[in-house]
């Protein structure tokens, strides 16, 4: 289908949605399965159902415009869920690929915010305001999920802090053998 119409432009955001939705759907439980947080495996996993609710309402949506949800790849999230799946596959461990996995989530949860937002005022520019409610209800619930890896990441940035040499101190052990040749050399 070539998209020359902005009523096009708004079917095509929907069915990128709906993608990433599903892809989404895929990767949630992996997620999950990684985390070694029970609050955060917690969260992910009523994400997981959240997420289906999300793709329900994109596919609701579509109908409602006489239009099939499929057809669209999200390239976007195809590569916020392999960066997420690099962080898996680390070999970070604990409160440390916790932090890495919130980092992940986050960033799917703005990208997320971004185009549910971008969705819904196409929706309301074309006056489609079973969408528009639809969509917002949506893009609350994604702000939501974000404010909530925000909380838990206070508490396990700190966890996984815990382990960490601070930055200046590693720099001081590695600059420390070159201050000892100079001071050699004089």
């Amino acid at each position: 289908m070539e998209s020359n119409t902005f009523r096009e432009l708004y079917i095509e955001e929907l069915k990128d949605l709906y993608d990433a939705e599903n892809q989404l759907i895929e990767a949630l439980p992996k997620m999950a399965a990684a985390s070694s947080s029970a609050e955060l495996r917690a969260g992910f996993e009523a994400h997981l159902q959240q997420t289906r609710g999300h793709a329900i309402r994109l596919e609701q949506i579509l109908a409602s415009l006489g239009e099939d949800a499929k057809g669209k790849k999200c390239k976007a999230i195809r590569g916020l869920v392999a960066e997420g799946g690099d962080i898996i596959d680390s070999d970070f461990e604990g409160a440390v690929k916790d932090a890495g996995l919130i980092g992940a989530a986050q960033s799917v949860e703005h990208y997320e915010i971004a185009a549910y937002g971008t969705a819904r005022a196409f929706a309301e520019i074309l006056g489609d305001n079973s969408g528009v409610r639809l969509l917002e209800q949506t893009l609350e619930e994604e702000k939501e999920t974000n404010d909530k890896l925000s909380e838990l990441s206070e508490t396990i940035n700190a966890e996984a802090a815990e382990l960490a040499v601070p930055i200046d101190e590693e720099a001081s052990e590695r600059d420390e053998p070159r201050r000892k040749a100079k001071s050699a050399g004089r």
